[in-house]
C-alpha cells in the first residue's frame, strides 16, 4: 500500500500546473485550522463550513472582454470621472470625427501637406526655369491655380504660359519693395503696405476673344481713377493692415515711376519672405504672343474655306479682326427658312445639316390626307466650310435650315460688323461667295422627298410581311429550341483553313 502511494506522488509531482487553478488560493484553504485529510481523519464543523464557502476561488475563470455600451450614471459620481465620461459621450456623437475618417485627412494632416508642397513649391521656383523638367513645370502650373488673386486676372493660356518661367524672390525683414512693375503673391512671410492702393487688378479676358489691356497711364490722377475693367483693394488704416501667404499685390499691367518719397504702391517686409513675382513685361509679352497665334488661326481658318483660297492678306486681315469664337451643342437650330440670318460662320471643327423644307401630303386616317411642312435633308456643311455672306450683305432670307450635328466650333462675325466692312471687300466677298446649297431647285428637293417616302413605305411594308409570316408560324425572334454555337463553328472553320 505504502508502495502504491509513494508511486502515485511521484506522478503527480511530474504534473504540470494547471492554468485553471489558483494556488495561492488552494495553499490558503490548506491552512484553514480544524481541516484534516486522511483516512478516518475528522475536520471540524467550522472548518468544513469555511472550506465549503471558500473553494470556489481556487478555480480561475477567463476574462471575457465584453463590448463598451456607454450609460447614464445612476449615482454620485465624481466631477473629474463625469466630465471624462460626457466628454467621451460628445465624442461618440461628433459627426465631424467620422465625416475625417472617411475623407481620410485631418485638419492638421492637410495643413502639414500643404506647408510641404509650398517647401517643394518655393524650392522648385528657385532653379532656373531651364532645369525644370515637366513633373515640375505642371507643379509649378497646378499650385498657380490655387492663387486666388491670379485666378481673377489670368486664363488659362496665361496660366500655361507664365508658369514656365515663373520666379521667386527673396525679401529681407525691413526692407520695402515697389510694386508698380510687377504683381507678387507672398508665399512665405508677411507684409505689410505702406499705401491705400496696393494692387490693381485687371479682368481676365480669353484669348480667343483678345483684346488689348494693357494700355498707357498719363498720369498717377488716372492710375486711381476707377473703371469697369479695373479694381482697387481700398485701405481704411494700412498700418494696421498685414498681408499673409497666398495673398497678393502689385499690378499686371505697368505703372508709371511714383514721385520721390510718395509712398505710393509700397509694401514693408514685416519678416524674411519668400514672394513669387510676374513682372509685368512678361505678362505683356505673353498677351502680345497669344494675340499673333490667335490671328495665325483666323486666318488660316478663313484661307481654308473654299470662298477665300485666292484672296489677299490685307482683305483677310479685313475679316479676322471681327471673328469671335462660339461653340454650339449637337442639335441647336443655327438658323431657319425663310429667316435672314444674324452672323456670317466659318466653321473650324464639327459638321451642320442642312435641310429644305417641302410641303407634303401626310396620312392621317382612312382614305384621309393633309398637307403638312417637311424637312428633306440635303446634305451637310464640314469643316472650313463658311455660310451666310449672301444672305447677310444682300438681306435676303436664307433659303434652307441649318442644324448642328455634332459640337461645333466656329468663328463667327456679326452683321453689323460685316455691313460696316469697305465697300471692296464687301464686293470681294458678294463675288467669291455663294448661296448654301442655293443651287438645288424645288424639283430637287420634291424628288428627293419622294425617293425618301418611298423608301420609308418599302421599309415599313417590307417589315409588316416579315412580321405577318414569323407571327403565322408561331416564330418568336430571338428564341427557339436550337441554340447555336456560332463560336465554335468560327473555331472550326479556322482550324480547317489552317490545315
Amino acid at each position: 500500500m505504502s508502495q502504491q502511494r509513494r508511486l502515485r506522488w511521484s506522478c503527480d509531482t511530474e504534473l504540470q500546473p494547471s492554468k485553471n487553478i489558483n494556488y495561492v488560493q488552494l495553499e490558503k484553504l490548506c491552512e484553514i485550522e480544524g481541516l484534516k485529510a486522511g483516512i478516518g481523519a475528522q475536520s471540524t464543523k467550522e472548518a468544513h463550513e469555511t472550506f465549503m464557502k471558500h473553494y470556489k476561488k481556487i478555480f480561475q475563470k477567463e476574462k471575457r472582454i465584453l463590448p463598451y455600451i456607454p450609460t447614464a450614471p445612476t449615482g454620485k459620481i465624481s466631477p473629474l470621472i463625469s466630465s471624462s465620461f460626457g466628454s467621451m459621450v460628445d465624442e461618440l456623437h461628433n459627426i465631424s470625427l467620422y465625416i475625417r475618417n472617411v475623407h481620410g485627412h485631418t485638419d492638421i494632416e492637410l495643413a502639414l501637406k500643404f506647408k510641404d508642397k509650398m517647401e517643394e513649391f518655393i524650392e522648385i521656383l528657385k532653379k532656373f526655369p531651364i532645369h525644370r523638367n515637366v513633373a515640375e513645370r505642371h507643379f509649378v502650373y497646378k499650385m498657380m491655380k490655387t492663387m486666388p488673386d491670379l485666378i481673377s486676372q489670368l486664363t488659362h493660356e496665361d496660366f500655361k504660359a507664365l508658369s514656365r518661367n515663373i520666379t521667386v524672390e527673396t525679401w529681407l525683414k525691413g526692407t520695402t519693395v515697389l510694386a508698380n512693375e510687377s504683381f507678387y503673391v507672398i508665399l512665405k512671410g508677411t507684409v505689410r503696405p505702406r499705401c491705400k492702393i496696393y494692387k490693381k487688378m485687371i479682368e481676365a479676358v480669353p484669348t480667343n476673344f483678345f483684346s488689348d489691356i494693357t494700355t498707357e497711364l498719363s498720369s498717377e490722377d488716372e492710375f486711381f481713377q476707377e473703371s469697369p475693367l479695373t479694381g482697387y483693394r481700398s485701405l481704411i488704416n494700412p498700418h494696421y493692415i498685414i498681408l499673409g501667404p497666398w495673398s497678393g499685390f502689385g499690378t499686371l499691367t505697368e505703372l508709371p515711376e511714383p514721385k520721390i518719397g510718395s509712398n505710393l504702391y509700397s509694401l514693408v517686409m514685416e519678416d524674411d519672405c519668400e514672394l513669387l513675382k510676374i513682372n509685368a513685361k512678361e505678362y505683356a509679352r505673353v498677351k502680345e504672343e497669344q494675340a499673333k497665334t490667335e490671328k495665325l488661326v483666323r486666318e488660316e481658318l478663313i484661307h481654308k474655306c473654299p470662298y477665300y483660297r485666292n484672296w489677299p492678306k490685307l482683305s483677310v486681315d479685313e475679316l479676322t479682326v471681327h471673328i469671335k469664337w462660339k461653340r454650339y451643342p449637337p442639335g441647336h437650330v443655327l438658323v431657319t427658312d425663310g429667316e435672314i440670318i444674324s452672323f456670317v460662320a466659318y466653321i473650324q471643327s464639327g459638321f451642320c445639316n442642312v435641310y429644305r423644307e417641302v410641303i407634303g401630303l401626310v396620312k392621317y386616317g382612312v382614305r384621309k390626307t393633309k398637307k403638312k411642312r417637311r424637312r428633306v435633308f440635303m446634305g451637310k456643311l464640314q469643316e472650313k466650310e463658311s455660310f451666310g455672306e449672301i444672305s447677310v450683305l444682300l438681306q435676303i432670307p436664307f433659303t434652307c435650315t441649318i442644324i448642328t450635328g455634332s459640337e461645333v466650333e466656329m468663328g463667327i462675325i456679326n452683321a453689323e460688323d460685316m455691313l460696316e466692312l469697305d465697300w471692296v471687300t464687301r464686293k470681294l466677298v458678294l463675288q467669291t461667295a455663294e448661296q448654301t446649297f442655293g443651287y438645288l431647285t424645288d424639283e430637287d428637293v420634291q424628288k428627293e422627298y419622294m425617293t425618301l417616302q418611298q423608301r420609308k413605305e418599302w421599309k415599313n411594308f417590307k417589315d409588316k410581311v416579315i412580321q405577318s409570316s414569323l407571327d403565322y408560324r408561331g416564330i418568336k425572334p430571338g428564341s427557339g429550341k436550337w441554340r447555336h454555337r456560332w463560336t465554335r463553328r468560327e473555331n472550326f472553320k479556322k482550324s480547317v483553313a489552317d490545315n
